[in-house]
């Protein structure tokens, strides 16, 4: 049996969207696999820091994150690549010439930074875990990293700041915007780079609309059940919805274990 890497993305794939638990059959599934001798790894937007804590659940040592510029291998980082400051600087200026409250993430920690605490004023805090830095002398410009930055724009203002082009606007919470990096492709790309291993030897599990980008006709992809419509006509097979074993299923299926 020829050997495969695949990625999985997170939530709505490995884990069940109503409880935020691991779904069993999932992880014997991912045992199993790496057991044949396959590469194994998890596919995720969230940062490197916010998604160690899963890889160790799962008993994994690989993963593309922080939207497929962190790669780990082995459990080594062997890469994390920041925004492309110039434009960054360019929409973090643009929304404090329009009153917008910024939060800015120079490192890969839940460590924020702002020189006010307009963003709090206007929209509340970050719905998770952070590290609040104000200082009237902070001075985004003199940063030498900026990994991913908040903005105070609700749904409904949304139009106010035009897309990125290097980076995207993503929005999981009504309240406020997130810039980041947002290519799981890519990530699994450098990870086809660092084993030199062609890009037919890729497999992809996914459910969402953020998971698009990870379909490519050059490799395997595999929606669940539970997936978007939009996914499902990409993908090149439909197994069961998660929580109803689908990655088991289809791992059965294709002989992958």
């Amino acid at each position: 049996m020829e050997n495969k890497l695949f990625f999985f993305d997170i939530d709505g794939t490995l884990t069940d969207r109503k409880t935020g638990k691991i779904v069993p059959s999932a992880k014997r599934a991912l045992e199993l696999l790496e057991e044949n001798g396959h590469f194994v790894s998890i596919a995720t937007g969230r940062a490197h820091y916010k998604s160690r804590e899963l890889l160790t659940e799962l008993g994994l040592e690989n993963m593309v994150c922080s939207g497929g510029m962190g790669v780990v291998i082995k459990n080594q980082l062997v890469k994390n690549t920041p925004l492309d400051k110039e434009e960054a600087l360019a929409v973090i200026h643009d929304a404090e010439e329009k009153g917008i409250g910024v939060l800015i993430a120079t490192d890969d920690s839940e460590k924020v930074y702002a020189k006010n605490d307009l963003f709090r004023e206007q929209v509340g805090p970050r719905q998770e875990p952070t590290e609040y830095f104000i200082d009237p002398t902070f001075s985004v410009d003199e940063v030498e990293d900026i990994f991913k930055f908040y903005l105070a724009l609700p749904k409904e203002q949304d139009h106010r700041i035009p897309e990125p082009k290097k980076f995207s606007k993503l929005r999981f919470v009504q309240e406020y915007t997130m810039c980041q990096h947002d290519n799981k492709k890519q990530g699994i790309l450098d990870v086809l780079d660092y084993f030199d291993r062609p890009r037919e030897d890729v497999v992809v599990f996914g459910d969402d609309v953020n998971d698009l980008v990870m379909f490519d006709k050059r490799w395997t992809s595999i929606a669940m059940g539970n997936a978007v419509d939009e996914l499902k006509e990409l993908a090149d097979y439909v197994t069961d919805q998660n929580v109803d074993d689908g990655i088991y299923n289809a791992c059965m299926k294709f002989g992958w274990i």
